[in-house]
């Protein structure tokens, strides 16, 4: 298991790299490209700047998150073609600089959707939240503006407003498009992309909707298990595969994370894991927590067992963080609380291997178990 960090930028993050790299154990970073327009293609000699900003640093950059799809594409709108075509360009251009994995996602208008970037937990420390009735009761636009508000100054990708600035016109263009509608172009892009990324070793990895229902009445195809093998069977191929968020997945009570992992690690689908907890409420809502099983809904010490128990030697990152120690960051992506989430996640791995659990040994890239 390579354990990554996200990283936005120079211009766009308050962590830095030589931050990043001084967290035991780290031995890359994911990032992306997020000022060029969807649905262009990605310059090779951006990559190639960013990529060099990265390794200058003793890192690595070997994921990319994300290179998002256009909303033609999802629509299956006629122009949907030129953007695939751009996609593939930009999946030759980023395995010549050495990507390994592309993270992405299918989900209509918006990437991801929370009622609030900045809930107080009962220690003082602030996190992302998700109250349905409010998400219910509430124009898009406006909550656009209240995520803007929320930002502490950094960008939200997949809230960015050039994009939504159409936003009731998509919303119109969505309007009858049911499940099986999105699932078929799904597959019509996948069918377009796959062989390329089969031809660059390049592995594809879709992540889940976030959280995984459909919210504004938007149709949602990446839920659960059935989703799932639906979707790595479009294109029956190990570089058409899952980007495992546990954050995502397991917003969803029926979805039994563990058991999800060893089947689809056992189909070799799953390059790339996000790993944070969350705590689900009866009525449905959640808000994020510490990386900690006791402190969330999520059991991630069994998560992380089933990683290991699968031989997974794929990329994980920690995901969102609290805010914690009066860190002015991006919700969600501060330093502290993230660097923690990771000693904590490599414990876990430590103590299997420690236990004599018969697999795959953690190996670190800076030193510790080889």
């Amino acid at each position: 298991m390579k354990i990554t960090f996200r990283w936005f930028g120079k211009d766009d993050d308050s962590v830095t790299l030589n931050q990043i790299k001084q967290i035991p154990g780290m031995t890359g970073v994911v990032s992306a490209l997020s000022d060029i327009p969807v649905g262009e293609a990605w310059p090779l000699n951006r990559i190639v700047e960013l990529k060099e900003q990265i390794t200058s640093k003793g890192l690595r950059f070997e994921v990319i998150e994300s290179v998002n799809i256009h909303e033609d594409i999802k629509l299956g709108l006629p122009t949907r073609d030129t953007y695939i075509e751009n996609y593939q360009r930009t999946i030759r251009n980023l395995a010549k600089a050495g990507i390994k994995v592309i993270c992405y996602n299918f989900m209509p208008v918006f990437d991801w959707t929370r009622s609030d970037l900045a809930k107080e937990l009962a220690d003082g420390s602030t996190v992302l939240a998700y109250e349905k009735a409010k998400i219910e009761n509430i124009d898009p636009m406006i909550l656009l503006d209240q995520m803007e508000k929320s930002s502490q100054g950094f960008s939200l990708p997949g809230w960015e407003r050039e994009r939504l600035s159409t936003l009731k016109q998509l919303f119109r263009m969505y309007e009858g498009l049911t499940e099986d509608d999105l699932f078929a172009n799904l597959q019509y892009f996948l069918e377009k992309v796959i062989p390329v990324a089969e031809e660059f070793d390049v592995r594809m990895a879709i992540h889940p909707d976030d959280p995984p229902w459909s919210v504004f009445g938007l149709p949602r195809i990446v839920k659960n298990r059935n989703d799932l093998e639906r979707i790595v069977n479009m294109v029956d191929s190990p570089h058409n595969g899952i980007t495992f968020c546990t954050g995502s997945l397991g917003a969803n009570r029926v979805n039994d994370l563990p058991e999800m992992i060893k089947y689809f690690c056992s189909r070799d689908r799953i390059p790339f894991v996000h790993i944070r907890n969350i705590k689900l409420l009866d009525n449905g809502d959640f808000y994020e927590t510490a990386h900690r099983s006791c402190d969330g809904s999520n059991d991630l010490y069994e998560i992380v067992k089933a990683l290991y128990d699968s031989g997974f030697t794929g990329y994980m990152r920690p995901d969102h963080g609290r805010m914690i120690w009066n860190e002015d960051a991006r919700p969600g992506y501060g330093l502290y609380d993230r660097a923690l989430g990771v000693m904590y996640l490599s414990g876990l791995w430590d103590s299997l291997h420690s236990a004599g659990v018969p697999v795959h040994p953690f190996h670190y890239e800076h030193g510790c178990k080889k």
